[in-house]
């Protein structure tokens, strides 16, 4: 069975209803409230272990990606991805589609606070439209993997004009059981204060939403923008796999 069509089944059986309905029932007011305070938030069990073990396999099936990426040959870090390429896998794509409405509200109130003119549509569709138009038609979601020592050096996922201000990466790998190490690790940096890092605990499924560039923050002369970086600690043993969600494409 290729691997796409048993991801697919994975989740076809471990979700009767659409991926949509368990993504809807999250509370996002929660979600959105730890956004504005820290930049990131925890979505727990997002996906079953299943769902975590069929798209993780899907990583050696070559023929589903547009691009592996070697992270050491450029000082990214150590590890490697690979980006999917269109069509993505129905289990991914549904995921993008669905979380993204979510985030909407959140993206569109930080640039009006930021001072930001660009708005976001409800739909990813019409979201993606508006990259694909701009030149940005690369697919940008990707699968993760990492084995001892490697890490990924804090960094910030831009890739052309058109940039969604939150991403999304869930952790397909069980802590303690398959690797040890590899905290999912975020930076806040402004130019008035010296740089604060968070370490976000993850558990198998749990999903991380977090800030791809910058967010509003009260300052003594009103809203600022904070930086804000993510990467991922060294591996001290086994293997980690992780899904990345971006929602815009690159260039």
């Amino acid at each position: 069975m290729p691997a796409g069509q048993a991801a697919d089944e994975a989740f076809s059986a471990a979700q009767p209803n659409d991926i949509k309905l368990r993504i809807n029932a999250l509370d996002w007011n929660a979600a959105a409230h730890s956004l504005d305070q820290y930049g990131n938030a925890v979505l727990p069990r997002l996906l079953t272990p299943a769902e975590c073990r069929a798209v993780a396999a899907l990583y050696p099936n070559d023929a589903l990606y547009r691009s592996r990426i070697v992270m050491s040959r450029h000082g990214f870090g150590r590890g490697e991805y690979k980006y999917f390429r269109y069509p993505l896998p129905e289990p991914i794509a549904r995921l993008r589609s669905a979380i993204y409405p979510h985030l909407v509200p959140i993206a569109n109130r930080w640039n009006e606070a930021m001072r930001i003119a660009v708005r976001f549509p409800d739909a990813h569709t019409d979201f993606i439209r508006r990259c694909h138009e701009a030149g940005q038609t690369r697919p940008t979601p990707l699968l993760l993997e990492y084995g001892p020592d490697d890490y990924n050096c804090l960094h910030q996922d831009l890739y052309g004009e058109h940039v969604f201000p939150i991403q999304v990466a869930i952790l397909l790998s069980q802590p303690g059981e398959d690797f040890e190490g590899g905290e999912f690790v975020m930076t806040a940096q402004s130019s008035s204060r010296p740089a604060r890092a968070d370490i976000v605990a993850l558990d198998q499924g749990d999903a991380v939403i977090f800030t791809v560039n910058t967010r509003p923050v009260p300052g003594k002369r009103g809203i600022s923008r904070l930086a804000m970086r993510h990467g991922v600690s060294r591996v001290l043993s086994g293997r980690r796999h992780t899904l990345g969600i971006i929602f815009h494409d690159a260039r």
